[in-house]
């Protein structure tokens, strides 16, 4: 076959491929079109949600700096001089409460963020701190019943502790059980193990606290955990009493 030949076919082959293709297109031209059309619609939809997500984000993070300044504000002391423009507090109670309306507020709005679910945490302090137990168990349960693990390793560890004061040690005990055996980052087993055998030494056990302290020992023996079990077990012994003068 010589050039001239095959450089025919070839041009035939393209002519019949395109003439094909061109049919096919305008055969299908209103399903091309509209399956075009989806296409931009989910890619605009996309990056609409992306930026719109991001917006949010950064909204909820304001909102959550400013909670958390009214949760750290000072308390003032009687005779202590004020710096001009600086938020203060009378006391505890009344600094939890003001920031709890700003932590719900962020948590209720920018629910979907993570300053949103941090925001839900601190609204259960704050309700603890406030004295309103009811509010703050049903908030720490709330958190404690997300998908972010970190976080409700705090709510738990959190419920506990108001367990603890409210005189619900065996439910305090059993989240401390469920700590222990499904660590997390922000709480890791040897703090649920500690907090659990300062509970029994509040409890007059002894005895179960030093088993605890003793298996951390053994187990953690340079981790943090580890040195404060033997610092429980081999406590330094008290500084002499100074001489009269």
């Amino acid at each position: 076959m010589d050039h001239e030949t095959k450089v025919a076919l070839k041009n035939d082959q393209f002519v019949t491929t395109t003439s094909h293709g061109l049919e096919w297109a305008a055969q299908n031209r209103r399903s091309v079109i509209t399956t075009s059309v989806i296409l931009i619609f989910v890619i605009l939809v996309l990056v609409g949600s992306f930026v719109f997500f991001n917006n949010r984000s950064q909204q909820a993070s304001v909102a959550f700096g400013e909670a958390i300044a009214a949760y750290q504000a000072p308390i003032a002391q009687p005779g202590q001089p004020i710096p001009v423009g600086m938020k203060t507090f009378n006391s505890i109670p009344e600094r939890a409460k003001a920031a709890n309306g700003l932590f719900l507020a962020t948590a209720n709005k920018y629910g979907m963020t993570p300053s949103g679910k941090n925001a839900r945490y601190f609204a259960g302090l704050t309700y603890m701190e406030a004295g309103e137990n009811a509010s703050a168990e049903s908030t720490f349960k709330q958190v404690a019943d997300s998908w972010n693990k970190d976080l409700a390793g705090l709510a738990k560890l959190a419920l506990a502790q108001l367990y603890r004061q409210t005189g619900r040690s065996p439910q305090a005990i059993e989240l401390y059980n469920q700590l222990t055996a499904k660590p997390t980052t922000t709480v890791p087993a040897g703090l649920a193990q500690l907090q659990l055998a300062e509970l029994y030494e509040s409890q007059n056990q002894p005895d179960a606290a030093k088993k605890i302290y003793a298996q951390l020992k053994d187990k953690d023996a340079k981790g943090p955990a580890g040195q404060i079990a033997a610092q429980k077990l081999n406590p330094a012994p008290a500084a002499p009493a100074a001489p009269p003068q």
